[in-house]
């Protein structure tokens, strides 16, 4: 709720998002080190009065909004981290760490009444992440469809109050109940006999184990989300499965009854292992679907043997808000590991495969003895494993006549079959995997040869040359964004989404006819493919938020559209277009085009009501602005219909057939297209062509602003 009040001031730049997900992780933290240091140096009176003033002063910054004063302050500099995350303490810091704090500090509490169950307080873990679960899942089903950011706010506020009502009605029963010494016989003393007694202290390596354990899910969650909606498929709200997930296996590892017995997800991850390291290095990417349950059923698996561990491994109530406190410092280590450090070590999303081996390492399904002979073994055998897999790696270009998966089996698999023979001695089977992953670093892939491969904050991107051997292409994600013919003579051809057949082709003639059109902006570089369109007297002005996007456009070595094929004079302005836009002058640009992606995904903050009413102010008279909405996940005709409605446009869609096996050889994409203007007449010839329908508002369209947006209305169910 917080970070999507954000976007419109910061623009769509995955780092708001990574930096709210740390401050809230680091939050997290701040409130279990409050809990453990209240209840470890006050006594009971004073963790009370304590806890409840904070409770109160908290419901005073409520209802939770930027603050009219950060929105005055907000820095023109190109990294506001600084004043993101004071702007996040000042809006939400104390009612967020508050809220943090119960998990840990009522089980605390509870612990201390005469309850049957107080003894072992931990089931209440699981109670508090369904109640997690449940608002993970209910805010875009019920409260983003329903609600508006300020109603949202004030709702939120509603409940905090209901919370700290509890919160009330907690100490008082506290209060008033004896201490433990008075305490009944525990109806649960079968399950804690497995709990160590109070006189066993709790040493440094625990600690560590307790960390590791925290660390390896909160790592594997967000891994396989950038796995999944990097490389599979770029789905809005695929990353609420993993999440999910994560907060299910909690819920049933601190279950008072064990559902899934531990042993059999020891004995089963192993073999998850195998099968997804076999699915990352053949490059699968069919069937989506599949590869997202196999994928999400591995990260089960491994969630529920480490929180399983975790909940095994409780300490005594004497230790219980320490407990949670190195849990809370692995989840952030987690946290701080992919969303920060990954993207600047790594140009691949290899952070997922480099945990998924750190957890081999930690479990083993049987016992086996440790004599030098078999330590040496645990050392060569891998180490033979890799070697193999190098050499079929090298000599794979031998195998292009046989099938795909033939060649797959032979390069990944036999080496992988080798590795589940060594899968009773975690240290040789680890280093196995890992020498197998190092290895398929020889191999070429079946995507064609990568020139260049660069990760930032953005996401992956990657120039390869296709395996026809006809063009250079520019990947972000899984999503091409850019192609250009290899042939010198030809390279001057926009390809793709630009084809001089496809709807952009037929923008540019009906615009490039008009005696005034000399100013164009565009939303979005891509590989440059736009500028052939470009006309000598014109002068074109590109917005791109990505440095690495600019780099690669500008290199001749990959793409020379910006260098040799446009007569027009090009800018290109550094940063989120909304924001940069704001310095253009009124009424400046004849035509602005929209080609803004992540991936697959038009970033929501740039096709709002604020956002067309931007583009409106910077729109000459009798401007064009054309949106380029082609999505494999959601329909945005509704919601550009709607927009256009409101700001009373003329608006006209051209959403062109698939191409012909014929044009897709000639570097042509299917792409969807709007036009839209303030009359008719300044559509030209577009408004009377067949190609391009009408585009207005279904019935009961709702207007996406920047308080209010609803994916799931939009989205494509088949």
């Amino acid at each position: 709720m917080i970070a999507k009040m954000m976007l419109p001031l910061l623009g769509g730049t995955p780092a708001v998002w990574n930096t709210c997900m740390v401050f809230f992780q680091a939050m997290l933290l701040a409130g279990y080190a409050y809990a453990h240091f209240l209840t470890s140096w006050f006594g009971l009176r004073k963790q009370v009065l304590i806890h409840m003033a904070l409770l109160l002063l908290a419901a005073l910054i409520l209802p939770i909004g930027i603050p009219e004063h950060a929105v005055q302050s907000l820095p023109s500099a190109s990294n506001p981290t600084a004043w993101l995350l004071g702007c996040l303490l000042s809006a939400v810091g104390l009612p967020f760490f508050i809220v943090s704090t119960s998990a840990p500090l009522l089980q605390k509490w509870f612990s201390n009444t005469g309850h049957p169950s107080a003894k072992d307080p931990y089931f209440l873990y699981a109670a508090s992440n369904f109640g997690s679960l449940i608002a993970l899942l209910g805010y875009p089903v019920f409260m983003e469809p329903s609600l508006r950011l300020r109603e949202q706010s004030w709702l939120w506020s509603a409940g905090y109050a209901g919370f700290a009502t509890l919160s009330f009605l907690c100490v008082f029963i506290v209060s008033r109940t004896r201490l433990a010494s008075a305490r009944r016989v525990s109806e649960l003393e079968v399950y804690e006999s497995s709990l160590p007694t109070s006189n066993d202290p709790v040493t440094l390596p625990q600690r560590l184990r307790w960390i590791i354990l925290a660390f390896i899910p909160s790592s594997l969650m967000l891994g396989v989300t950038t796995y999944l909606t990097t490389d599979i498929a770029s789905i809005p709200l695929l990353w609420v499965l993993p999440l999910s997930i994560y907060l299910v296996t909690f819920v049933l590892a601190f279950a008072r009854r064990q559902v899934l017995p531990a042993k059999l997800m020891i004995r089963a991850l192993p073999i998850g292992a195998i099968g997804l390291t076999y699915l990352i290095l053949s490059e699968a990417t069919e069937p989506p679907w599949l590869l997202i349950v196999l994928h999400l059923l591995f990260f089960f698996i491994a969630a529920m043997v480490c929180h399983g561990q975790l909940a095994q491994a409780r300490p005594p109530i004497s230790y219980l808000t320490e407990f949670y406190l190195w849990i809370s410092v692995g989840g952030v280590l987690g946290g701080v590991f992919n969303a920060l450090l990954a993207p600047n070590l790594f140009s691949r999303v290899i952070e997922y495969q480099l945990v998924m081996i750190l957890l081999c390492f930690l479990f083993q399904p049987v016992k086996q003895s440790n004599t030098r002979q078999r330590r040496v073994l645990d050392l060569a055998l891998p180490l033979g494993v890799g070697l193999l897999t190098v050499m079929l790696a090298i000599v794979s270009p031998r195998l292009n006549g046989w099938p795909l998966q033939l060649r797959l089996a032979i390069i990944f698999g036999l080496p992988l079959l080798i590795c589940y023979t060594m899968v009773d001695r975690r240290v040789r089977f680890g280093l196995a995997l890992g020498l197998v992953m190092l290895g398929s670093f020889f191999y070429t892939g079946t995507h064609g040869r990568t020139f260049y491969a660069k990760r930032n904050f953005f996401g992956v991107l990657r120039v390869t040359l296709d395996p026809t051997g006809t063009f250079h292409r520019l990947i972000h994600g899984n999503t091409i964004h850019g192609r250009q013919f290899i042939d010198p003579s030809r390279r001057c051809e926009p390809l793709s989404y630009y084809h001089r057949t496809g709807p952009l082709g037929q923008i540019f003639n009906v615009f490039n006819q008009k005696p005034a059109s000399s100013t164009i902006a565009v939303v979005g570089l891509g590989a440059g493919s736009m500028a052939c369109y470009a006309m000598p007297h014109q002068s074109w002005t590109f917005y791109e938020i990505n440095p690495v996007v600019i780099q690669i456009a500008n290199d001749t070595n990959y793409f020379s559209f910006l260098k040799q094929c446009t007569v027009a004079e090009t800018e290109v302005i550094v940063g989120d277009a909304r924001l940069q836009l704001r310095n253009a002058p009124k009424s400046f640009y004849d035509m602005i085009l929209l080609d803004a992606f992540s991936s697959d995904a038009i970033p929501i903050h740039l096709i709002t009501r604020e956002a067309i009413d931007l583009y409106l102010s910077k729109l000459a008279d009798g401007g064009i602005l054309a949106l380029h909405i082609s999505n494999r996940c959601l329909d945005l005709e509704p919601v550009v219909g709607a927009l256009a409605k409101n700001a009373h446009l003329i608006a006209h869609a051209n959403d062109e057939n698939e191409p012909s096996a014929d044009e897709r050889a000639d570097g042509k994409d299917q792409s969807h297209w709007v036009v839209m203007a303030r009359r008719r007449e300044d559509l030209g010839k577009l408004a009377k062509d067949s190609r391009w329908l009408p585009l207005s508002a279904t019935k009961n369209a709702e207007i996406w602003t920047d308080d209010f947006s609803n994916i799931l209305s939009v989205f494509r169910w088949q």
